[in-house]
């Protein structure tokens, strides 16, 4: 999966908070992403985050 630093991914499952949109602050074998939402950042392993992106969008638009 292409998935690289500033892009905005939409995942399955929401945050808490209930947003499921975040912002991709690192890559590599794990995650750091940003909820947009309520603002915390999570760690998260790359093959959990993998299977829970359902979108990706890269400057404005939809991969």
């Amino acid at each position: 999966m292409d998935v690289q630093v500033n892009d905005h991914i939409f995942t399955k499952k929401p945050h808490p908070c209930g947003n499921s949109e975040f912002l991709v602050l690192r890559v590599g074998m794990d995650f750091k992403i940003h909820c947009i939402k309520c603002g915390r950042e999570v760690m998260i392993p790359r093959n959990k985050i993998e299977k829970n992106i359902k979108k990706i969008v890269r400057n404005g638009a939809p991969l």
